[in-house]
């Protein structure tokens, strides 16, 4: 495995995919004394534990990747923050080596989309008849802040991280008793907790001095007999179904009345009645017909007509009260001019937060991340208010195009937290690029909200556990988070290198239970097996299956689908399917199920029982089902 870069991403990408995975890496970075990360990535190229070496070159250019090794590697990641640097890179890479395996870090997505297609073309003309599910993984490109955003507006509006994401779907691992597990019909029952008192350490226990640690992945059938209050961690659904009371609405449209203000359309009402009883009257007066009185009324009050000198006593008299009519009436043309400008210059403008909001979500720093949370909150259907110092900041267009109330003001400045609300919101998310902003706004709303949830971005590993600790033994009622966007990105990026198609990962305790989408063509544990005989106990379990036909079946199922909920059947099961969640994936499985080489399942494994599953579909032997050692 090859990473190039020298930030905190690669960092801590390098070191798990030497801990976790136990692959050989070379880090190609401009220093290792020097730079972002240097000296941390030198920590680790000294670790003897670890296979881990580093090649030192300014950039990754083609002498620098030959000597990293690019010809006989099974995968590159690219975690620099510039685009072009990234994408020059790749296309070096895939020319010496057109079957190696391209994780590439971008924030423009509809680049990152067209350069994905680009590469897999590529390997796909340089080596003919090589098989099309090899080219789909072949080139990912992922955004660190697409990445992270779930984690963070989990850990906002759930109190947790410990999510995943699938075709849209949030899921999370929660701490439950046997006896109060239904509350919330959970997805499955990821684990069984050790009969001891709970961490304090977060919503997954950890159980720090227990040998044995949870039982993972248990058969339901051990449940039974259980004491009610024995914990368990259950897997539970987080996402509102757009059907459903509180999903995102349509950004509302300006309503026409709003151009106009009250008294301003009175004004009109009461001219219009003027005029057509001025023409009433001068119909009745000259008994010519109501479209003659009409056009000539209108004359009048325009100021246009011929003065009425042959005309009867009450034709003249109308003519004046029509000329007088006239002369409100431009005023008032005047004001409905001025009105208009200023009510579409305010709809090109910023809202303010609306007086008396409460429970919504502060969010400091509209930024990349910023800007990828907040179009996770906005699909959630959270209400949100906004604060961003610069006011060309690149989540501020967003904010501006969805109508979400935003401050153009440093958060530092006195009083816009008030102004934010923060007396009343649910959660502050401090994510901007200076650490220090960020925990002084947290300091400053814990102040002001005792309670508060606060979920900050913090930097420096040390630093943040410093700040958690002692935030929540100051305030041990409210729940406290610190994340690195890198630390919560480097697990996907890792996945994609290993070229699986993971989902996410969930601690449970000291060991991690991990979500992959996986192909049942060709793997002998699952191809031909009902669902409830392809269950291991303690290695694997089966989740939910991917309804999608192939041809039409989505390459990443942890990419947001644009709130869509599909409800497609999939032919010849329909009948033992319990319902579809959202998009394309089908939960609660029927035992019976029987799975076919058309199907594409996702599955919650340790990591030991996800490599025994995925070698399933490399051995085509004797079936060794229930013999098959689990870790």
């Amino acid at each position: 495995m090859i990473v190039c870069g020298d930030n905190s991403l690669a960092q801590r990408l390098a070191r798990e995919l030497a801990t976790v995975y136990g692959q050989r890496v070379t880090v190609v970075l401009p220093s290792l004394r020097g730079g972002d990360q240097g000296p941390q990535i030198a920590a680790l190229t000294g670790d003897t534990r670890l296979d881990v070496t580093a090649v030192e070159a300014r950039v990754p250019d083609e002498a620098a990747l030959r000597e990293a090794g690019i010809e006989r590697a099974a995968a590159l990641a690219l975690t620099s923050g510039d685009d072009q640097l990234n994408i020059h890179a790749a296309l070096r890479a895939r020319r010496i080596n057109p079957g190696i395996r391209l994780v590439i870090r971008m924030f423009n997505r509809t680049l990152g989309r067209y350069l994905e297609d680009l590469l897999d073309r590529t390997i796909a003309a340089r080596v003919p008849g090589l098989d099309q599910s090899a080219v789909d993984a072949s080139t990912t490109v992922l955004s660190d802040a697409d990445t992270a955003a779930p984690s963070l507006v989990a850990a906002a509006v759930v109190g947790s991280d410990k999510i995943i994401q699938a075709d849209g779907l949030l899921l999370r691992a929660k701490d439950r008793t046997i006896g109060t597990a239904d509350r919330r019909n959970p997805l499955c029952v990821l684990a069984l907790q050790p009969d001891t008192p709970e961490s304090d350490e977060g919503d997954v226990y950890t159980a720090p001095g227990d040998r044995d640690g949870p039982v993972l992945l248990p058969d339901p059938r051990d449940l039974d007999g259980l004491p009610d209050d024995r914990g368990t961690v259950v897997l539970e659904a987080i996402t509102r179904r757009p059907d459903q009371p509180g999903a995102p609405a349509r950004v509302p449209r300006l309503p026409v009345g709003t151009f106009f203000s009250g008294r301003l359309r009175a004004a009109l009402l009461s001219l219009t009645a003027v005029v057509v009883l001025l023409a009433a009257a001068n119909w009745y007066v000259t008994r010519e017909t109501p479209l003659h009185a009409a056009y000539v009324t209108l004359l009048d009050v325009m100021s246009i007509n011929e003065p009425a000198l042959e005309g009867t006593t009450w034709e003249q008299l109308l003519q004046l009260l029509g000329a007088l009519a006239g002369t409100a009436l431009l005023p008032l043309l005047f004001a409905v001019v001025l009105e208009s400008y200023g009510t579409f210059r305010q709809a090109a403008t910023l809202p303010p937060p609306p007086r008396g909001i409460e429970r919504h979500v502060v969010l400091l720093g509209l930024g990349k991340v910023g800007t990828r949370v907040l179009d996770r909150l906005l699909e959630l259907g959270v209400p949100v208010v906004c604060i961003e110092r610069d006011p060309e900041g690149r989540g501020v267009a967003v904010a501006r195009a969805r109508r979400v109330p935003t401050l153009i003001a440093d958060v530092t400045e006195d009083g816009v937290l008030e102004e934010a609300g923060i007396a009343r919101s649910r959660a502050l998310l401090a994510l901007t690029s200076d650490s220090g902003t960020n925990l002084e706004a947290v300091l400053y709303a814990r102040q002001v909200n005792p309670g508060l949830r606060v979920v900050m971005r913090l930097f420096d590993d040390e630093f943040a556990l410093s700040v958690y600790r002692t935030l929540r033994d100051t305030y041990p009622g409210a729940q406290t988070r610190s994340r690195s966007v890198s630390a919560l990105a480097a697990p996907a990026f890792a996945g994609a290198m290993m070229g699986r198609q993971v989902l996410g990962a969930i601690p449970v305790g000291r060991r991690v239970l991990v979500f992959a989408a996986v192909p049942v063509a060709g793997n002998r544990l699952l191809e031909g097996r009902t669902v409830g005989e392809a269950f291991r106990p303690g290695a694997w379990r089966i989740l939910a299956l991917d309804t999608a036909p192939p041809d039409r079946r989505r390459a990443d199922l942890g990419a947001f689908p644009g709130g869509r909920a599909g409800q497609a059947g999939h032919p010849g099961h329909a009948d033992q399917l319990t319902y579809t969640l959202t998009g394309d994936l089908s939960w609660r499985l029927h035992d019976g199920y029987l799975m076919t080489a058309g199907d594409r399942v996702v599955v919650a494994a340790t990591r030991e029982g996800l490599g025994i599953l995925l070698a399933g579909a490399e051995e085509r032997g004797a079936d060794a089902g229930a013999d098959t050692p689990v870790g």
